[in-house]
């Protein structure tokens, strides 16, 4: 099946007449498989084995649709591995490498034409029309939330013709249309200036950053903060008193709230106080394999109860199981299931890596790492589990048309696959505003 498979998937590729024909407002996209890409596609046939007809119909489904990655992280480009040479050479700290590391990835393909091509080519590949966008750095800090937002809002500056930024799902149908891609940014925390004179005062960034772009954030990351208790903590107290006052605000100014990283009682109290819907833009089903990054059936029907939808993630070790996706289908087909397909997306919260990323990384020299930052919390799993290089191939970001075969393998109409694709996701994005 797996060399079959190929073929049809290099058919795909090459946007042949006939066998994918193309909707009325997109051409066929072109593009160019790569030895990585090929190994991947071939992992991942492999673990889903889909016959020719399931195969032929879910490449036609996900190149017709709308597809939006509900929570990830566009193509990122290779480091100047001289550039980082040099400056390690020259005792730069930790933080400025970060930077400098971060600003290469992020932007690297708006100037190197070979990571402008690579860029371009990857998008083409996975069929993505829209990443809901990771665009800040852990935390509440307000510097440390603007330097990834500008990174992004950089590129999408420079390249217009491929590459645009939605602040409406409107934005992301129109980028469909003209055969482009777009970014719906998300910030990774509440931007707080933590100077706790009034609610009023600590609140008022919320709306500059919706005004810088931002439509989504993360009520809190692993850890507790003064907003609620985050996912990784060993105790759950909830959503503060402050922290309602958040959620009331994030409603009021149009900002979706996420709480993927949150714990599962300050999940519950958020989806009880929220009026609009909310998310758990990237995780998994905790009835499957048990994880504390994932949600139990109470949680996800709170989402649910809101209108909201669950984004299910391509990290193995959350999936639990064979890891690979395979699992991730029934963490899918669980929530098709259990909650109905308005209530499930895809949140792949992976990201392609250029090609030319190893041998530019071999250039830089060993440097000092500095400490895990204060919110990178994250708890021994309750059981042992090995993360394969099989089991991360399989969900390559590269591999969402098979994400799309997955889902027809299972079963599911056009109307409920295209509804995980994107239709949950633009529902919510316009509920939001």
């Amino acid at each position: 099946m797996a060399v079959t498979g190929l073929g049809i998937l290099e058919g795909f590729a090459a946007g042949q007449p006939g066998s994918f024909p193309a909707s009325p407002m997109q051409d066929p996209s072109r593009f160019q498989i790569t030895p990585a890409m090929k190994e991947a596609y071939q992992v991942a046939l492999k673990a889903l084995n889909p016959t020719k007809s399931q195969l032929e119909r879910g490449l036609e489904l996900h190149r017709n649709s709308v597809v939006v990655d509900c929570y990830g992280f566009m193509p990122r480009a290779a480091v100047d591995g001289e550039r980082m040479k040099a400056a390690v050479e020259d005792s730069a700290s930790p933080l400025e490498l970060q930077d400098m590391q971060e600003d290469m990835t992020m932007t690297g393909f708006v100037e190197v034409q070979r990571e402008t091509e690579e860029f371009i080519n990857a998008w083409k590949a996975s069929g993505v029309t829209c990443v809901i966008q990771n665009s800040g750095e852990e935390g509440s800090a307000i510097e440390r939330l603007l330097k990834r937002l500008s990174r992004f809002t950089y590129a999408t500056d420079w390249m217009k013709d491929t590459l645009i930024k939605a602040v409406t799902p409107e934005d992301i149908l129109l980028a469909k249309q003209q055969n482009k891609h777009s970014l719906y940014f998300t910030g990774n925390g509440v931007p707080l200036p933590q100077d706790w004179i009034s609610t009023a005062d600590e609140l008022r960034y919320i709306r500059v950053f919706y005004q810088l772009g931002i439509r989504m954030m993360h009520l809190t990351y692993n850890r507790r903060n003064m907003i609620g208790d985050g996912c990784g903590e060993q105790i759950d107290g909830g959503l503060s008193d402050f922290g309602r006052s958040v959620v009331e605000e994030m409603n009021r100014v149009g900002v979706i709230v996420d709480i993927a990283h949150s714990g599962w009682q300050t999940s519950l109290d958020a989806a009880k106080h929220s009026t609009k819907p909310m998310v758990a833009s990237h995780s998994t089903v905790n009835s499957l394999y048990e994880h504390y990054r994932a949600k139990p059936d109470n949680v996800i029907k709170a989402i649910a109860d809101t209108d909201g939808y669950m984004g299910i993630c391509c990290i193995p070790w959350f999936l639990g199981g064979s890891g690979d996706i395979a699992s991730m289908m029934k963490h899918i087909d669980y929530m098709v299931k259990k909650f109905g397909s308005d209530r499930v997306a895809i949140g792949t919260d992976v990201a392609h890596n250029s090609q030319y990323a190893p041998e530019e990384n071999k250039k830089v020299p060993a440097y000092r790492k500095r400490r895990n930052r204060w919110e990178a919390l994250w708890p021994e799993p309750k059981e042992a589990f090995t993360t394969t290089k099989e089991m991360t191939q399989s969900m390559a970001w590269t591999n969402w048309p098979l994400f799309t075969v997955g889902m027809v393998q299972m079963g599911y109409s056009d109307v409920d696959i295209q509804k995980i694709l994107s239709g949950n996701v633009l529902r919510v994005a316009r509920a939001a505003l």
